[in-house]
């Protein structure tokens, strides 16, 4: 009879440990269900404020062409005839020429205005993200250029490459309902 009795415990304890192990596998099922749940709720984004352009964004991206592409905030352009953001600091002379560009893919588009306007447009298939003409708006202009995650490219990585690259932990997660930080008048930080 004692035997039988230490049948019992032993099958009683181990059903006790399956359905513990069951609630536990159960419990971390649901949590990983809600963490994916809020994992769509937000999605990366580059912070213009605290972002050095330090390059990172053009080679640190899982896709071949980097997600981060460069905008301009046109409120705050300076339509300058010697955009530092356009042109090398000290180009070999004043013309379009590919030599005296920052660009290194030429991404950048050059429009005259009216005498000495010009508008600054980025073509968004020839960017690779790399921060060279921010860095040059930043340095002697106002700063209208800057990076963003492009959304309709990115593929949202739980943990992105380039969030855990960036020295200046300049990416955030944002809600998707308002994923972009952009700058100007009415977007400051």
């Amino acid at each position: 009879m004692g035997e039988s009795r230490k049948e019992m415990n032993r099958r009683s304890l181990l059903q006790d440990a399956l359905r513990s192990a069951g609630l536990l596998g159960m419990g971390g099922a649901f949590g990983f269900l809600i963490g994916r749940a809020q994992a769509q709720q937000y999605c990366w984004q580059i912070d213009p404020y605290k972002c050095i352009a330090c390059g990172n964004c053009a080679t640190y991206c899982v896709l071949e062409e980097s997600a981060v592409k460069c905008v301009n905030t046109f409120e705050m352009c300076g339509y300058c005839k010697l955009c530092t953001a356009f042109f090398d600091p000290a180009p070999q002379a004043l013309n379009t020429g590919a030599e005296n560009q920052l660009c290194p893919t030429g991404a950048i588009i050059r429009t005259f205005l009216e005498d000495p306007y010009y508008e600054y447009k980025i073509d968004e298939s020839l960017c690779i993200g790399c921060g060279k003409c921010v860095v040059g708006c930043k340095a002697f202009g106002n700063g209208s250029l800057y990076l963003q995650v492009r959304h309709d490219r990115c593929l949202n990585c739980n943990e992105c490459a380039i969030a855990v690259a960036c020295p200046s932990e300049a990416f955030i997660r944002t809600p998707v309902e308002n994923p972009y930080r952009l700058k100007g008048k009415n977007h400051s930080a």
